[in-house]
């Protein structure tokens, strides 16, 4: 027979703590199947163009974009 339970923890150390309340319906002995949502709270990485886009790279001794069409 399944039963299932649903809560929200957080994880510490590397263990997911199981709440208070249903503590007593989990023994040791018991064979479980744990089913892992998470959600995100932040946006996805940036890729390199992003990143390059928002802070460009500032070279010296290279032509400018006006400079080069100039010619």
């Amino acid at each position: 027979m399944l039963n299932a339970l649903e809560f929200q923890a957080k994880i510490q150390n590397g263990l997911i703590q199981i709440p208070d309340e249903y503590k007593q319906e989990l023994g040791e002995e018991d064979d479980i199947r744990v089913i892992v949502l998470v959600k995100k709270k932040s946006f996805p990485k940036k890729d390199i163009i992003d990143e390059l886009t928002e802070n460009p790279v500032q070279v010296n001794g290279v032509l400018s974009r006006e400079e080069i069409y100039s010619r």
